[in-house]
């Protein structure tokens, strides 16, 4: 039976909009490193968090948004195939989810347990923010993610990216209660006005914007290619996401694998990804920030989500609100970029400390270390249209080992995982 609240109105619209700025930093910056449209990603993050609560029947508080494991497969699939084709990708990666969801439904958690045991999470964990860490400096430097043209001259990008780490940094560490959350937005507010005083940006953008205005939204194609390069993508977030279910399981002291269930959950994160890459939004994920102001704020109510979801749609249609997004600087990404990736990188070494992980074993030491290398090398396998490269042949890789070389052992996973940064 569902948990009844009781809280005004008024309070869960104020706290929902306090969620929204807890997850607004990273739920932007994934969109505007890969070139999509941020009142997209705003508008696809509401929509998706309300269907994960229709599908979950309105029990976890949690908030979906952009995923960042896709970052580099989108950089890589628009270039090869379009942005069209790699929209119809995501949307079979949200298949994916669902599909393994179906399985979870079938053979229990202890499925996931034996295909994904910590040996196999955390090297995945930690190529999706190693692999990324050439866009961070490249874009802290002032240049594209992909390092290919200077956007800022290098000597005001580096101050402007120093700016932008320096004040998340301290955010972080010396912010007390709520504020101790926000070390992104703080970042790129701080960042943003350095650049304005040094005049990189480019206000003309945000004064002819309107004031209402209907997001970029962009329909998918289908093209093999392309869901066969997405396709095994999906591994890494569905990851993710059990470690989050885990995290909020163990903030609210309620079992959610169990009630609704993973295999709703999943479900709903699957269905979430597939609606939003059908109108050119980015995949969606749970939110490990929010986790921790659930956390903070000890409000379990799921209602301030759908508050949250409802802002973000709300502010996706105010024009000028995303051009001001649109406007923000790459050095100021960069900078923030440096910690962000990092930190997920860090995660997943968290993962195995946690979970006592024997690296002297040659077993576990040959899945990190391939891992690791295929995950952030650049090993392209089956060429570049078709073939597996980057996180997802990581997962792949992690996984095929973990399953065929001697000496696997089941493991039973700790209901105290805790959740991954941004995203």
């Amino acid at each position: 039976m569902q948990e009844r609240y009781s809280d005004p109105v008024w309070r869960e619209a104020l706290a929902g909009s306090q969620m929204l700025l807890v997850a607004f930093g990273a739920l932007v910056l994934m969109p505007l490193i890969t070139g999509l449209d941020p009142s997209v990603a705003l508008f696809t993050a509401g929509v998706g968090t309300l269907i994960f609560h229709l599908v979950t029947g309105k029990q976890l508080p949690i908030f979906l948004a952009s995923s960042f494991a896709f970052i580099a497969p989108i950089g890589v699939a628009t270039g090869e195939f379009g942005l069209s084709a790699t929209m119809g990708g995501l949307m079979a990666a949200g298949i994916t989810y669902m599909l393994l969801a179906g399985a979870v439904k079938l053979n229990g958690t202890g499925f996931v347990d034996r295909l994904l045991p910590p040996v196999v999470i955390a090297p995945v964990i930690m190529s999706i923010g190693l692999g990324l860490a050439p866009v961070a400096a490249n874009m802290a430097m002032g240049r594209t993610g992909d390092g290919a043209a200077e956007l800022v001259p290098y000597t005001t990008a580096i101050v402007i990216a120093a700016i932008s780490l320096g004040v998340t940094i301290v955010v972080a560490v010396l912010g007390r209660g709520l504020f101790r959350l926000l070390p992104i937005l703080f970042g790129v507010l701080a960042g943003y006005l350095a650049s304005f005083a040094v005049g990189i940006v480019d206000i003309s953008t945000i004064t002819d914007a309107p004031w209402l205005t209907v997001p970029a939204f962009s329909a998918p194609s289908f093209h093999w290619g392309a869901i066969l390069f997405m396709l095994p993508v999906a591994i890494a977030p569905a990851i993710e996401h059990v470690g989050d279910v885990l995290a909020i399981s163990n903030v609210t002291r309620r079992n959610y694998l169990r009630k609704p269930g993973l295999h709703r959950t999943l479900f709903g994160d699957g269905l979430a990804t597939t609606a939003a890459a059908s109108v050119g939004g980015p995949p969606n994920t749970t939110y490990s920030e929010v986790t921790g102001a659930v956390m903070l704020t000890r409000n379990f109510n799921p209602n301030i989500m759908l508050w949250a979801a409802g802002v973000a749609i709300v502010l996706a249609f105010v024009g000028k609100f995303g051009a001001v997004l649109q406007a923000i600087p790459a050095p100021v990404m960069g900078g923030i970029l440096c910690l962000l990736f990092g930190s997920i990188a860090v995660v997943g070494l968290n993962t195995l400390i946690r979970h006592q992980v024997d690296l002297s074993q040659a077993r576990n030491l040959i899945i990190v270390a391939v891992t690791l290398v295929l995950g952030i090398g650049g090993v392209v396998v089956g060429g570049t249209a078709i073939g597996l490269q980057g996180i997802a042949l990581a997962s792949v890789a992690a996984i095929l080992l973990n399953l065929v070389l001697p000496g696997y052992t089941a493991w039973r996973r700790d209901d105290e995982d805790e959740p991954r940064q941004a995203g």
